[in-house]
């Protein structure tokens, strides 16, 4: 579930920025993989239902946070007025509705690892919507790094083994509509100051309704003859309640999160969390991770990283990792002074091992006893 955030909020202080980015790691797993069990071994088969669900209770839920706590005090700095709504919410907030609705219905077709790859050609659909809409200039150095991320991507796609067209096709229907989102909030809403001061709880608050109506009607065309409500008491009323919370305090802790890091720690905290998500699939559920998907995934993984820091601060924290390593083995001081770079640049280092050991991990995993069977056997 991607953030419906416009701009940055003001930055809060209070707790160390590693616990928001741990409670947005968290909160934004758990929801992916929470789904992913109502739809697939749960057997909720009503992707659309369930997100008409996560609607109306985020609905309920901003709407008693507005008039209880001052979380979505954003709002009284947004002129809203019924053009404004017309215009800008009601659009965006019809794409941001069509992007969760496909990507739900994803989780029926593919695994969770096969659904982050295919996850890591987004940036390049809204690179050439841009471009379309004129919003850049196109350059044949980006076009190069683009044509990598979704070389890599093509390549994890040849290596999947439980291939689904349908499931491919309605993840990047997600993706799409994604991408439109975030070009028409830059189109409509670059020069409204007013609306850029929208934090992802004040965006929710206005897109949520537009979002649960859409859903709504959406969910009675598509599956309104074959829902029962016999499902929902199968499933569990409380499954469903926590689920719906779950995704909702994903937004919270959004809110949370923006302001506190800087834009280079919140890419690699992204690349990092989807790596970590797939680990957790195959851990979970026995899926298998090919040597051409680890291979097309890490290329693209290359590509994206390329394409979000730049070769130059990519350099500058290499650099700094080595030099600092060198130093740690060198220099018989080791001062109070230098603690806050060692505990820096040690993160940096920690956080690139990560990265490699799960790739790994993920790869070598043979996917013949996941966690729930290991789990269910002891009982």
């Amino acid at each position: 579930m991607s953030l419906p955030t416009v701009e940055k909020a003001p930055s809060a202080r209070g707790l160390h920025p590693a616990f928001y980015i741990g409670s947005w790691i968290f909160f934004s797993n758990t929801t992916i993989l929470f789904n992913k069990y109502l739809i697939g071994k749960a057997g909720f088969k009503y992707p659309v239902v369930l997100t008409c669900w996560h609607m109306i209770f985020s609905v309920v839920a901003t709407q008693l946070l507005a008039r209880t706590t001052t979380l979505i005090d954003g709002r009284k700095k947004v002129k809203m007025n019924g053009r404004i709504y017309l215009r800008s919410i009601v659009p965006i907030g019809l794409l941001y509705s069509g992007s969760l609705v496909f990507s739900n219905m994803t989780y029926m077709y593919l695994s969770v690892s096969f659904i982050q790859m295919l996850k890591a050609a987004a940036p390049v659909v809204v690179l050439l919507l841009s471009w379309a809409w004129r919003l850049k200039e196109p350059s044949a150095r980006v076009f190069a790094n683009v044509c990598v991320i979704v070389l890599g991507v093509g390549i994890a796609s040849f290596g999947e083994i439980q291939f689904s067209w349908t499931g491919v096709f309605y993840q990047m229907g997600g993706i799409v509509f994604e991408a439109l989102r975030l070009t028409m909030i830059e189109v409509m809403l670059a020069g409204d100051a007013d609306q850029q001061k929208m934090d992802p709880l004040v965006s929710l608050y206005y897109y949520a309704p537009v979002c649960a109506v859409m859903n709504f009607f959406v969910a009675l065309c598509v599956e309104g003859s074959t829902f029962s409500f016999d499902a929902v008491f199968t499933t569990g009323v409380v499954v469903l309640m926590l689920n719906a919370l779950v995704a909702f305090l994903l937004n919270v802790a959004s809110v949370m999160l923006i302001g506190q890091t800087s834009s280079l720690v919140l890419t690699l905290t992204g690349i990092l969390k989807n790596i970590l998500l797939i680990v957790v699939a195959v851990l979970l559920w026995s899926e298998h991770v090919s040597f051409l998907q680890f291979l097309g995934y890490s290329v693209a993984l290359g590509g994206l990283t390329y394409y979000s820091l730049g070769w130059d601060v990519i350099e500058q924290r290499l650099l700094g990792s080595f030099k600092w390593t060198y130093s740690l083995f060198t220099s018989p001081q080791f001062d109070e002074s230098r603690l806050s770079p060692v505990a820096r640049r040690g993160l940096m280092a920690t956080l690139s091992l990560l990265i490699v050991s799960m790739l790994v991990i993920g790869f070598v995993y043979d996917g013949k006893a996941s966690a729930d069977k290991t789990l269910m056997g002891l009982w």
